[in-house]
């Protein structure tokens, strides 16, 4: 089994046992360590939501923690951009095979649609993680990007974690 493999399935075991505080720290998780997908995470939280007859209204705080969670991690990868700069942060983005040239598309389409791309590049994937970047970079106010990436996080959230708690029910797997 491959070591990332391993590592989501101690996710979700944790999730299994610990669903409030597990989606809060996945959330925190992955939006610092990218690669751990929040489609793995958020609709496996909301099946076990469901299969462990939670009711809806249980459901709001996993979406807020969630939320919480993944605007925590990534204002620290937004305060990174915004001390490290840019000379710096390109040569560890390199490792992630980011160059200048994408990172420059990136800033000129966050310069184009300003602070909403925060709060929409928060509801799509890959882009969750990569657009505190050039808000950092860009110099976001720290007010604003907070805001909007909480609202984001939280309408990603309730997709996800819904879609999972749904899944659930319609596949008759929920007890």
């Amino acid at each position: 089994m491959e070591p990332f493999d391993s590592f989501l399935i101690l996710i979700a075991d944790f999730l299994g046992q610990h669903l409030y505080e597990g989606i809060f720290f996945a959330a925190l998780i992955e939006t610092v360590i990218p690669p751990i997908p929040t489609l793995a995470i958020f609709p496996t939280a909301g099946f076990l939501a469901a299969q462990q007859g939670i009711s809806l209204s249980g459901v709001i705080p996993m979406i807020l923690l969630g939320g919480s969670g993944a605007t925590i991690g990534t204002t620290i990868i937004y305060l990174i951009a915004l001390k490290l700069g840019r000379a710096v942060l390109l040569r560890y983005l390199k490792n992630f095979r980011i160059s200048e040239k994408k990172l420059e598309r990136v800033e000129i389409w966050f310069e184009k649609y300003g602070d909403k791309a925060v709060l929409i590049g928060r509801m799509v994937p890959v882009m969750r993680e990569m657009i505190s970047v050039p808000a950092g970079l860009l110099k976001m106010k720290i007010p604003k990007f907070v805001l909007f990436t909480f609202i984001g996080s939280c309408i990603w959230a309730s997709i996800t974690i819904l879609g999972g708690y749904y899944f659930g029910e319609a596949m008759g797997l929920v007890k």
